[in-house]
């Protein structure tokens, strides 16, 4: 273990993290099923203590049968830049739930979220679906400078 290289991480105070979150628009949705894990990559929105996702369902949606079975969220964020060789990292965990289609005008809010990305499924047998994280629970760690 004398070998390997290690680099110092520190935490963020709540105005750096809010500034990440706020301008990095995609990450990692960890989902869990009796001890199984899901992870789905996804773009987000925050707003108001949370964290909103417009994912896109579709009939035997693996990734929708997760998120029905998980109480507790966590969405990683992170970015490394190889050239100033630093980093940094968000969880954000709270509980998941399902938000009503009529409160979200799709076309209003497709301007807080990247297009959805499809992969083979016909644009038909989609339906977006919002989602909500409450925050409950935020941490963050960066390289030292």
């Amino acid at each position: 273990m004398r070998d390997i290289e290690y680099t110092y991480t520190l935490g963020m105070d709540e105005t750096e993290v809010d500034e990440h979150l706020r301008t990095h628009r995609t990450g990692s949705l960890s989902l869990a099923d009796d001890g199984e894990a899901y992870a789905v990559p996804v773009a987000y929105h925050v707003e108001d203590g949370a964290v909103y996702f417009r994912l896109g369902e579709h009939e035997g949606s693996e990734k929708m049968a997760f998120l029905d079975t998980t109480t507790r969220g966590c969405l990683l964020v992170y970015d490394y830049d190889a050239d100033a060789d630093t980093s940094w990292s968000i969880v954000v965990r709270g509980p998941l739930s399902r938000v009503d289609s009529d409160e979200f005008a799709p076309d209003e809010r497709n301007p807080d979220y990247t297009p959805l990305r499809v992969f083979g499924e016909s644009l038909d047998d989609l339906d977006p679906v919002f989602v909500r994280l409450d925050i409950d629970e935020i941490t963050g760690r960066r390289t030292s400078s």
